[in-house]
């Protein structure tokens, strides 16, 4: 099988570092099959927020949850789902933003909170740098556009099954969740998951082939390391007609925040606190989303209670 065109046009090869998305169907389309490639996605949230090295493995594995939940989940092109992982370890909560359109963000609570490798398997210890015990939520907007947030309780931390225990108890849609971020040489060197999702009409010979592949491939960050995504999706569904879709699509670290956004949100600060900042020389904003900082200076602060500069609509 040949990997279909991407959508982006950037010299997209299965070993660019730009990161995608690939859709298809297998079973006669009684499963459905979304998967990503988040490499680059999880090096940048990496540099970006200077995670720890079991900081990252926890975003990414989110960063890519997130992507994967949008895309089946979201009910426009640009609709976003946001995933929120609250546990009872070291790196506090895990928040990520997927879009359909393939755009991503997050950041974690404690960036540089971090755990010994496992000894028992040698792995990086993620379940208990994000806690068992805890909650895992998903926003997303319903189909009159109304936000809807379901959770449901942790069960291990280890962001996938938590993922899948989510979409099968707040949405009963039953799902083969995979995450993996492996590291080497003090940076990603591949990031990616799959989400598998049982339509209508799924036989049980279907499901328990699909489940002896996946126990059957092993870990996916291994599956990463020597194999494209598409050679993934195909040994998840050896033997069930996989079908890709005929596009790949770009994805990529993107947040929505802006110098005018920095701005206006010192208007949330009073007059006197806000002519302060002007006599300290400024004031320095910082997105959390994506940790980029914002240098606003005096001027543009004093421009702030001039009603003639202020923006007209949103930012």
């Amino acid at each position: 099988m040949t990997l279909p065109a991407p959508t982006s046009q950037r010299n997209w090869t299965p070993d660019s570092p730009d990161s995608f998305i690939l859709r298809g169907t297998a079973a006669g389309g009684t499963l459905r099959l979304v998967a990503t490639d988040s490499t680059s996605i999880t090096e940048e949230a990496r540099l970006r927020h200077r995670l720890s090295k079991t900081a990252t493995a926890a975003l990414g594995r989110s960063l890519s949850a997130a992507l994967l939940l949008a895309v089946v989940l979201g009910k426009k092109p640009d609709s976003r789902v946001t995933l929120r992982v609250q546990g009872d370890g070291p790196l506090g909560w895990i928040v990520a933003e997927g879009a359909a359109d393939g755009q991503v963000r997050g950041y974690v609570r404690d960036p540089a909170a971090d755990l010994p490798i496992r000894e028992l398997d040698g792995k990086l210890d993620v379940s208990g740098v994000v806690g068992s015990v805890g909650e895992i939520a998903v926003t997303r907007l319903l189909d009159n556009a109304e936000p809807y947030t379901g959770s449901v309780p942790l069960v291990s931390g280890e962001i996938a099954e938590d993922v899948a225990h989510y979409l099968s108890a707040s949405e009963q849609i039953p799902s083969a969740v995979l995450l993996g971020v492996y590291e080497e040489g003090g940076r990603v060197s591949r990031s990616g998951g799959l989400l598998v999702q049982a339509m209508p009409g799924v036989s049980d010979e279907t499901l328990s082939r699909l489940e002896a592949n996946i126990r059957a491939m092993g870990p996916i960050t291994d599956n990463l390391r020597v194999r494209t995504l598409l050679e993934v999706m195909q040994l998840a569904a050896d033997g069930l007609d996989l079908q890709v879709v005929a596009q790949a699509q770009a994805a990529r670290f993107q947040c929505r925040c802006s110098r005018q956004k920095a701005k206006n949100s010192l208007l949330y600060f009073g007059m006197q606190e806000r002519q302060e900042m002007m006599q300290e020389g400024g004031q320095e904003v910082v997105c959390h989303w994506c940790n980029e900082h914002y240098q606003i200076t005096p001027d543009e602060i004093a421009a702030l209670d001039d009603p003639d500069d202020q923006p007209r609509g949103q930012a």
